[in-house]
């Protein structure tokens, strides 16, 4: 198992229900919610608990987490995709725009050179 997996705590915000995801070393500290704002602090992860209390998790426990953790990675996966999708067509309106702007400048800067050239 990836290091990356084990050192991360997943939970959900108490306050508006968004997943949350921090590396374990930030069980117990207080942090703003991503979404909401407010404070919210991070939990003992569940083997860190059990592993205190001298109780293993069971595999059906463990199978049952990592289900929920892939679930809420996938949550998190899907919401991060549509923020790039959103930025990616703001980028290319302003790309859009850009375009615009640097034609019309070419097209005042030939007007202003052929009046220039007038007087």
């Amino acid at each position: 198992m990836p290091s990356a997996v084990v050192s991360d705590l997943f939970f959900q915000c108490e306050h508006c229900g968004t997943s949350l995801v921090v590396d374990r070393v930030a069980a117990g500290m207080a942090l703003a919610c991503q979404s909401c704002g407010a404070d919210v602090t991070v939990p003992q992860a569940k083997e860190d608990l059990a592993i205190a209390s001298g109780v293993s998790p069971s595999s059906t426990e463990r199978k049952s987490e990592l289900q929920r953790h892939l679930k809420e990675n996938e949550s998190q996966r899907t919401e991060i995709t549509g923020y790039i999708n959103q930025l990616t067509i703001q980028l290319h309106r302003w790309q859009l725009r850009l375009q615009t702007l640097t034609e019309r400048r070419t097209e005042l800067s030939a007007e202003l050179a052929s009046l220039s050239g007038e007087t």
